[in-house]
């Protein structure tokens, strides 16, 4: 195993920028299996420019796709449910999105844009050079409290990220296990994406009543025990959840099973920690170094 970073770390073998192809071919030599999770995300919209961006997301993805064909080598793409950006927000009144792959992106920054060029290109190495390679669009599991200053302020942490395991929510250890899965697996399917999240409890005809009456909803799915820990613990379950992650094509193809899902992690919430051990090992490694005007987020542009 050989961990590459911009920052010296216990993990890190190689310290140097995919941006430079010399580097990467170095750092490729006798690789076999390839995770790419090196990228400049949302948080960084703020405080890096486009062109950042299209040279880590975009460039920077070239390099390791073009290195990992010469290698004969497994990639795997770390992408984000990001990438379908506009496609996650229904019009008022209308029902919850319902998002799995068939749902077109529509990206609304250039973390997005950039993200779903970086696929397209892990689709091209496939095509025209035989690279078995899958992308996995991930769904938010860093520990850190939301960038939205509003969900921060409307629930606690833990509430909040309770609430996102029936709909938007992965615990890292699913993320590890999905990534696993996906490199036994990618030689056999050549090409695919991916969404990686907690299973949800809901189906496709809830889509109606989530936007109208959620916690009715999540009773009907869940059975009404977690009323009884939410009012334990001074929690709420939002009046209307606006999309849902379905990750049916991950379980089915890839021989994924996550373990972690709202059930699990309200029985977890009544010991005070929702996370998984795995999760509570890595802590919070933090999106920046230093602290802004919203708090450990910088403010958008």
């Amino acid at each position: 195993m050989r961990g590459i970073d911009l920052v010296a770390s216990q993990y890190t073998d190689l310290v140097g920028t995919i941006v430079d192809r010399d580097f990467v071919a170095r750092a490729m030599d006798g690789v076999t299996q390839v995770v790419h999770a090196a990228t400049l995300h949302k948080p960084h919209v703020a405080t890096h420019s486009r062109q950042d961006f299209v040279d880590t997301n975009i460039t920077g993805t070239l390099n390791l796709l073009e290195e990992a064909v010469r290698a004969k080598a497994t990639f795997i793409f770390t992408s984000t449910t990001s990438a379908f950006g506009a496609a996650l927000e229904p019009p008022p009144n209308s029902p919850a999105a319902w998002i799995d792959e068939t749902v077109r992106p529509v990206p609304k920054n250039i973390y997005g844009v950039t993200k779903v060029a970086a696929e397209d290109l892990c689709e091209l190495a496939h095509k025209n050079q035989g690279l078995a390679c899958l992308v996995l669009r991930t769904s938010r599991f860093f520990p850190e409290p939301d960038d939205d200053p509003d969900k921060r302020s409307a629930f606690g942490d833990a509430n909040l990220k309770t609430n996102e395991f029936l709909h938007r929510r992965l615990d890292v250890e699913d993320c590890a296990s999905a990534h696993v899965a996906a490199l036994e697996r990618a030689p056999a399917i050549g090409f695919g994406r991916f969404i990686i999240t907690s299973t949800t409890p809901f189906q496709r005809d809830d889509v109606d009543e989530l936007r109208r009456d959620a916690p009715a909803v999540v009773t009907r799915r869940c059975g009404p025990a977690w009323r009884d820990v939410y009012a334990q613990l001074g929690w709420r379950m939002p009046q209307a959840i606006t999309r849902v992650y379905d990750n049916t094509r991950a379980r089915e193809q890839l021989g994924w099973t996550p373990r972690h899902d709202f059930a699990a992690v309200v029985r977890r919430a009544q010991t005070g920690d929702i996370r998984s051990e795995l999760a509570r090992s890595l802590g919070i490694k933090g999106y920046h170094g230093d602290q802004y005007k919203d708090g450990l987020f910088p403010v958008n542009r």
